[in-house]
Order: C-alpha cells, then sequence, then structure tokens
C-alpha cells in the first residue's frame, strides 16, 4: 500500500519520485490520460461529461484560471497550517470528496476505495445514495469521516430509510442535493447507449475487449447496482428490479417546507447543495440549515448555470460567517483550492479530480492524487507566503478576462 498524505520534504519528494516512475503521472491531467486509457469511452465519457454543450463544464475552469493569487513577500513559512474546523472537527487539508454516484463502474468497490484513501488523509468522504455499496459498508471497511448525500425521490420512504440507515452507522452529516429535480441532458451518454441500471450493448462488448484491465476488475464484482434504493439487499438483485427503482422519479415537489421533514429524521448537520444565489443563501439559513455547498453539479445539469468560482463570493457574503460555504466544480489542483479559500469557502469539495486516480488505480490512485494536491497546497501557500487558512482573504485575490479554455 502506498503512504497517505506526506509532506512535502525529503520523503515527500522521494515517495513523488516513485510514484512518477511507476504511473507516469506528474499533475491530473495526466491521471485523467491515465483513466480515460483504462475505461471504455463510455464509462469514461460518464465520467468526464457535462451536459448539452458542456458550456459550463468549461465555464467552471475557465473562471479558475482567471482568478489569481497575489503573493506577499518575506513572510514566515518555515511552518505553515493547512487544517480546517468543520463541524466540530479538525480536517488536516480544507478538502472534501464530492458525492459522485455508480463509482464501481470506475473500479471494483469504487467508493471503499475513495473512502479509505480520504481516511488516510484526515478529510470526509460523501457516498452519494446512487452508490455501488451499502451504505453500512464504509465505516465498517473505510473508517474516517464519512457524510451521506441525499436525493428525495416521488416516493420519500426510500430517502427516510436511508436517513435511518445513516444515522445508525453514524454519518456525521447529511447533504441534500437539490438540482436534480430532473437528470441533464448529457449527450456524450445518449450517443454511446449509456443508460442506468447499467446494461452491455453490442458497442460496448466490442469496447470493453479492447480494456481487459477494466473488464477482468468488474468481473470481480459484477455490474454495478444502486443498492441503497433498497433495505435489504436481497429486493435488488436483478436488472429488471433496478429499473423498477430507477422509474421512480425525483420528487418535484420538494421545497423549503421539505426541510422540517428531512428534519424530522435527521437530527445531524444538515447541508444543501446545489446553491447558486445569495437570495438561497439565506433561505438556506432561514431554514436552519447548517452548511450550503456552491454547486453546479460539476457542469451535468444546466448547461447555462454560472461557474461557482463566480457566486461563491456573493453567497458567502449572504451567509456572513453563520454556516460554513463548500464548493464544487472544476477544482483541479492545490492553487484552484487556495483561490476559493481566499474568496470565503470553508472547504473544496472533489469530485472528477479522485476520481481520474480512482478509474487508473483504485485506492493507490486516490490517494496519489489527494497526496499531490496536498503538495500543491503546501507549495503555493509557501510561494505565495500564507502560513494559515485564515490568512487568505478576498484582498489576496485578482482576476484577468476570462479566456477560452479547451482543457476540462
Amino acid at each position: 500500500m502506498w503512504p497517505a498524505c506526506l509532506p512535502l520534504r525529503n520523503e515527500g519528494m522521494r515517495h513523488d519520485a516513485r510514484l512518477q516512475d511507476m504511473t507516469g503521472a506528474i499533475n491530473i491531467w495526466e491521471w485523467r490520460k491515465r483513466a480515460q486509457r483504462r475505461l471504455p469511452r463510455a464509462v469514461f465519457d460518464y465520467l468526464d461529461g457535462g451536459a448539452e454543450d458542456e458550456s459550463c463544464l468549461r465555464r467552471n475552469r475557465a473562471s479558475i484560471e482567471a482568478v489569481h493569487l497575489r503573493p506577499a513577500m518575506l513572510n514566515d513559512v518555515s511552518s505553515i497550517d493547512m487544517s480546517v474546523q468543520m463541524f466540530g472537527q479538525r480536517f488536516e487539508l480544507p478538502i472534501a470528496i464530492t458525492p459522485t454516484g455508480l463509482n464501481g463502474l470506475f473500479w471494483p468497490d469504487g467508493d471503499i476505495a475513495l473512502a479509505r484513501a480520504a481516511a488516510a488523509c484526515n478529510i470526509p468522504f460523501t457516498l452519494s445514495t446512487p452508490s455501488s455499496v451499502r451504505l453500512e459498508r464504509i465505516p465498517a471497511e473505510a473508517g474516517g469521516t464519512h457524510w451521506m448525500q441525499l436525493y428525495v425521490m416521488s416516493d420519500r420512504s426510500l430517502a427516510e430509510q436511508i436517513m435511518k440507515r445513516a444515522l445508525a452507522s453514524n454519518y456525521s452529516a447529511l447533504i441534500l442535493t437539490a438540482d436534480v429535480p430532473v437528470s441533464g441532458y448529457r449527450e456524450r451518454d445518449l450517443r454511446n447507449g449509456f443508460k442506468i441500471p447499467f446494461r452491455y450493448t453490442a458497442p460496448l462488448l466490442l469496447d470493453s475487449a479492447l480494456h481487459p484491465r477494466w473488464l477482468m476488475g468488474l468481473a470481480r464484482t459484477g455490474l454495478p447496482r444502486l443498492v441503497n434504493l433498497t433495505e435489504s439487499e436481497s429486493q435488488q438483485a436483478s436488472t429488471e428490479a433496478q429499473a423498477a427503482l430507477l422509474s421512480r422519479t425525483m420528487d418535484r415537489s420538494l421545497d423549503w417546507s421539505s426541510i422540517d421533514w428531512i428534519r424530522r429524521h435527521w437530527s445531524r448537520p444538515l447541508l444543501l447543495k446545489g446553491v447558486l444565489d445569495a437570495q438561497d443563501a439565506r433561505r438556506a439559513l432561514d431554514h436552519g440549515l447548517d452548511g450550503v455547498i456552491v454547486s453546479n453539479h460539476g457542469g451535468r445539469q444546466l448547461d447555462c448555470a454560472p461557474a461557482t468560482i463566480d457566486v461563491l463570493p456573493e453567497v458567502v457574503a449572504a451567509v456572513a460567517g453563520r454556516v460554513p460555504v463548500m464548493v464544487d466544480g472544476g477544482f483541479r489542483r492545490g492553487g484552484d483550492v487556495l483561490k476559493a479559500i481566499a474568496l470565503g469557502a470553508r472547504a473544496v469539495l472533489l469530485g472528477r479530480t479522485t476520481l481520474y486516480g480512482l478509474a487508473a488505480a483504485g485506492e493507490e490512485g486516490v490517494r496519489h492524487v489527494l497526496q499531490m494536491i496536498r503538495a500543491e497546497i503546501e507549495r503555493t501557500m509557501i510561494l505565495s507566503g500564507i502560513r494559515s487558512m485564515r490568512e487568505l482573504t478576498a484582498e489576496r485575490v485578482t482576476r484577468s478576462p476570462l479566456r477560452d479554455y479547451e482543457q476540462v
């Protein structure tokens, strides 16, 4: 097993060199290429793609690239603090793993691999409702701090049983995702014939044969299933049963009054994910939410949505320090993370960034990606004269005009 999140000292440098020799990947874009080589096209496009023209997907990156950190000279950076406090806990880094579904498509028991890597780095891991492993397995097999993400379907009893089980399994926070009343129009998936529940088609069978390492991994655990939509595993063994579960649509009647219903079933910190404007942030406070996550679902839902880093400052101003504000959407480097912290975020949630490592090399790949992000955060802080997250303020930020950004 490779080491976890090593510091940027001689041992960390030697570790980076060993991993570079073993993987050939020295940045997240090279991990993305490795993931692309290992996965069939339909599976990689499901991981990598966005909605419609993928304008929002590109806008996330372009807007992050347009933000710059202004360094301060002659600060003593012999000792720096990268930690952050959230919900009464101290985490080593200002990052967490955001909820992503069907991770068993990318690596056998992919959710457990992600959770173990997060625990090794002392950061939170969030399990998605459409995960490929039962939620009870995460605390039992991975440990660490685990949060649960919740989709509310038209049959609200499904959400109630997930909350009940998550409480019993000691999940410490619940993230309500509010930006999926209907799935986004993901054209890559349509072109590839990619559907949930996952089924083999003739083109996918042919492409799978050209990716034997992925196919051998999938053979160990079988096709991923949405195992958390029923209380018992026996209820969802067949593809037909999965299709029946998925025929239940999202609850489009969900509104602010629904927070009271969730509170009757969930007594721990409750966060709202999908906030993109100040008015919704204020409403979240009025309804007693414990945190908000600025998110456009990674560009996978509303293609004309704004970039998250562009609206982050107005959400932070609306919240005025009363609850933590987190953000996701296009963050690929440690420097990207620090830009968001300077604009008021408490932490950045990483999605595709960690999935590229997972898809390329499983748990070891995720650990290396997280160690790489850690080293980039540390190096950027040292070069910018920043000794702690408290020193990252909006005064340290400048912006340049947006430019076209092809690499997503």
